[in-house]
């Protein structure tokens, strides 16, 4: 259900109120009271839900079971005496530590520059006289006057209203204008039909008002939900979950070797010292210390990339989760749609006609508005009454009033009409303004020949004050059979979920009085209907959602004709289900329902975070959209919240894991793409490193076991790490992946799904080149220095050539040697690096020794060999598809 507004709110007379907060309709309240009441009630501002912390943000970077196991090597280094082993191993922790959090805080920066600069001002009566004060200062018992285009910066009854609209989508979803009155209601009802209140972040966008304020700040019904936030915990993202299972895995798998080898030395009585260092040796050579930092950074990059694409990334693994979900629950207004009502098609003269651009087509061809009468008169109405305001700036429009209204004008301006020329030629002389009972509104104007009415209102309605109709140019009595005729041609676009208006006009003579003039004997001119249209690029991005396995939900405060229309057009499918019905069924009925439904209408706050956990506990990793108050609850429940940048509330965007910029669901669309190549690509760097990372491990653990010396010390490992599992893995980011939206989305629960066999037989493969290196050298009577310097040396060259076999299941002539240039820099810099620690004196401090060039002719042919082998596997298997295929 909604959020409860308090019964004496809306049902509480005016005076019953005015006594209860001691103020009144004429003056408000004094100076000195509205400072005691501020004093009482706080500031009129909603508490930002998530600060900006950012000592608490690099403290989230150390939360990895990855990075314990990281820190736990670097203390046990330290307290060895292993000094350099363990700085190296915390500038890595540092390292990663520090990316993340550059990025996360930069992303915080960037939500918070969305902000509006200006603090929002509110016209209220202080001590009878009108005064403009900054909304913060607003108190329970002011008296605040809103006009079309204010913002509502509190939650206020109506005292007066004339011809008065807001804009509650922000509450309730609801795209179209709320009438509003100060008729006092009588009994408990949802938020969304309370029609004598306003609410604090809705927008004025007709008519004026005066209002008596009731809340303010944490406790209006938008600080309500707000406080809300705080009870619902945040949801890990698929790729933490994975890591988290991931590194467990691996700390079992570290710990139990090492467990073994201890227990394999004790009972060969090996001295404990010596199986102390092995063991933190076996957990160097295991334990992928770049991991960390190349996925932080492979984060990074995407967020960068996304961020060019109006995507902000807000926390880093949020770039993988967007290409694991498998529903993404969108909103419909703003997101698929333009958030503006347009015109579609016009009925007049028995005619229909199609909106095209700047155009009117009928039976496929543009039609000349001048040379109809009628459609003329309906053009002309549709501007001269009409309260909406225009302005061009920049060569482009912008508009302020009613929508409807709006989209009126902005039809005529395609269509070649300027209301400010129509103006000047006939000036306004009386207005009947909308009310919710005729259902009409009503302008005269003079144009020095005569008076002429304009009206426009509801086709019912207006047909019932029409007389006449203009039909091939001439004026002709309109019976009740032929008003039948033309409420069905209205009817028949409202089928089509138009939202339609009637249009007429009379003409008076110039000596008739004005207040003599009645909305009676119209002529009739025709119909307009419009709607907020989906986005051009939507239906592409839907089918894109489709192919890869994406099921979309629309989920709109909207009515299910409107919704199921816009659905219809850009290839939502599936039954619809409203609020009410929804109510009405357990949470194991909805379930069974919910693979068919497509869309949700008239959905309230509740009821979407309903669906949202539903759909998680079904499996169903979760993207939902949103932009109001009304949908934090969902955005912070779901696997991935994703908020608006332009029409989405600071409270939205609080919570949020991904702002859209632009508020398009293109966008989205986009980062699903992202996030799948950069979830392939952290599966490639991660089969690399650590394919060739248990080999070490292994290499340490035969030697021990045959009684040679250690082939490798701690420090040689750490050295292999930084340059094989930085830059060159790092450098896979950049890979290229085609067709990531033709495929299903996983459902891996662990990072190594579907890669285990391949880092397995690597992981063989490479072991056994090291170990024949290591046996080699060491029956040569070759010094340790000399035999490790092969090793670590031949170890590092087949890393950097085997990772241009992890590149694609593609072989890798066909793919192009040189298609990832980042990947050869990388190679490139970590083998001069590598010479560059042989031939200096830092080969001292590793014990190490520089090699001859018949040294690197030795190595080279074993350093090629798991490049070659495997890419001798890419095509044998290629072979064999053909041949199953063929």
């Amino acid at each position: 259900m909604e959020r409860e507004v308090p019964l004496h709110y809306y049902t509480k007379s005016n005076k019953s109120l005015f006594k209860e907060l001691n103020t009144s309709a004429e003056n408000g309240l004094s100076s000195e009271k509205a400072k005691e009441l501020l004093a009482k009630h706080g500031r009129n501002e909603i508490k930002q839900i998530n600060k900006l912390k950012p000592f608490r943000i690099l403290l989230e970077q150390f939360n990895s079971f990855l990075i314990y196991i990281l820190l736990a090597s670097s203390i046990v280094m330290f307290a060895i005496g292993n000094l350099v082993d363990a700085i190296v191993i915390f500038i890595i922790i540092l390292l990663n530590a520090g990316i993340g959090f550059f990025q996360q805080y930069k992303a915080e920066k960037a939500i918070i520059s969305l902000r509006k600069m200006m603090v929002p001002k509110s016209t209220v009566l202080r001590e009878g006289k009108v005064a403009e004060i900054p909304s913060y200062k607003l108190v329970p018992g002011d008296i605040i006057l809103l006009e079309q285009g204010n913002k509502v910066n509190a939650d206020c009854v109506l005292l007066e209203a004339d011809d008065f609209k807001t804009n509650e989508a922000i509450l309730t979803g609801e795209s179209l204008p709320v009438n509003k009155s100060a008729d006092k209601l009588h009994e408990q009802t949802s938020l969304s039909k309370i029609k004598n209140m306003v609410f604090t972040g809705t927008q004025v966008v007709a008519g004026s008002s005066k209002a008596l304020v009731l809340a303010t700040g944490m406790n209006t019904v938008f600080g309500q939900i707000a406080e809300t936030l705080q009870e619902i915990k945040e949801q890990k993202t698929p790729m933490q979950k994975r890591l988290d299972k991931f590194s467990k895995q691996l700390g079992m798998v570290i710990f139990g070797l090492i467990a073994l080898i201890i227990l394999v030395g004790l009972i060969s009585n090996s001295d404990l010292v010596e199986l102390f260092m092995t063991g933190v040796a076996l957990a160097v050579g295991a334990i992928p210390e770049g991991l960390p930092a190349v996925l932080a950074i492979a984060f990074s990059i995407s967020s960068t990339m996304l961020s060019k694409k109006n995507v902000i990334i807000r926390k880093l693994p949020a770039v993988e989760t967007l290409g694991s979900v498998t529903v993404i629950c969108t909103d419909k207004t703003g997101t698929l749609t333009q958030e503006q009502m347009t015109i579609q098609e016009i009925f007049s003269d028995n005619m229909f006609f199609k909106k095209k651009g700047k155009n009117l087509i009928f039976k496929g061809k543009n039609f000349k508005i001048k040379d109809n009468k009628a459609l003329y008169y309906l053009m002309k109405t549709s501007l001269l009454c009409n309260n909406a305001r225009y302005e061009l700036t920049a060569k482009k429009y912008s508009f302020v009033g009613d929508p409807t209204e709006q989209a009126l004008v902005m039809n005529a301006l395609d269509l070649g009409f300027d209301k400010r020329e129509l103006i000047e030629d006939e000036p306004s002389v009386k207005k009947f303004e909308f009310d919710s009972k005729r259902k009409m509104m009503s302008i005269v104007r003079d144009n020095k020949r005569n008076l002429t009415m304009y009206t426009k209102g509801a086709p019912e309605k207006l047909l019932e004050r029409c007389s006449f109709e203009l039909v091939n140019g001439n004026i002709k009595n309109l019976n009740e059979s032929r008003k039948k005729d033309l409420l069905e041609s209205s009817r028949k676009m409202e089928r089509e979920a138009l939202r339609v208006l009637g249009f007429a006009y009379r003409t008076f003579s110039k000596k008739t009085e004005i207040k003599s003039m009645k909305e009676e004997g119209l002529i009739f001119t025709g119909f307009a209907g419009m709607i907020d249209p989906p986005r051009k690029e939507i239906k592409k991005a839907i089918d894109e959602c489709k192919k890869a396995g994406i099921v979309v939900k629309m989920i709109t405060g909207d009515s299910p004709i409107t919704a199921h229309a816009i659905a219809t057009q850009i290839g939502i499918e599936g039954e619809i289900m409203i609020d009410s019905e929804l109510q009405n069924l357990k949470d194991s009925e909805l379930l069974k329902r919910m693979d068919k439904t497509a869309i949700f209408a008239r959905i309230t706050p509740h009821q979407k975070l309903r669906i949202t956990k539903l759909l998680q506990e079904s499996g169903e990793i979760v993207a939902i959209t949103g932009d109001g108050i009304n949908d934090v609850l969902a955005l912070k429940s779901a696997d991935i919240g994703i908020s608006m940048g332009i029409r989405g509330t600071d409270v939205a965007r609080d919570v949020s894991d991904i702002v859209l910029i632009d508020d398009n669901f293109a966008s989205l669309v986009e980062g699903v793409k992202q996030g799948r190549r950069t979830y392939d690509n952290i599966k490639k760097f991660t089969k690399y490193l650590l394919s060739v990372n248990f080999s070490s491990m292994f290499l340490i653990l035969i030697s021990i076991l045959i009684g040679f010396p250690l082939p490798l010390l701690p420090l040689h490992i750490l050295w292999i790490n930084l340059i094989t599992d930085s830059f060159p893995a790092l450098a896979l980011v950049f890979e290229k992946q085609e067709n990531v939206m033709k495929r299903k989305p996983r459902q891996e629960k662990s990072i190594l799904d579907s890669i285990w066999i391949f880092i397995l037989v690597v992981g063989i493969f490479s072991l056994l080149i090291k170990l024949f290196i290591f046996l080699y050298t060491i029956n040569a009577g070759w010094s340790i220095e000399k035999v490790r310097t092969f090793v670590m040396t031949t170890g590092i060259m087949f890393e950097l050539f085997f990772v241009y076999s992890c590149r694609s299941n593609t072989p890798l002539l066909k793919k192009g040697i040189f298609s990832n240039k980042w990947l050869n820099y990388a190679v490139l810099f970590s083998i001069l690096a590598h010479i560059v620690l042989l031939y200096t004196p830092l080969a001292g401090i590793f014990k190490l020794v520089p090699l001859a060039l018949s040294d690197w002719l030795f190595i080279l042919p074993f350093a090629l060999s798991g490049l070659v082998v495997f890419e001798i596997v890419k095509y044998c298997k290629k072979c064999n598809k053909k041949i199953k295929s063929g």
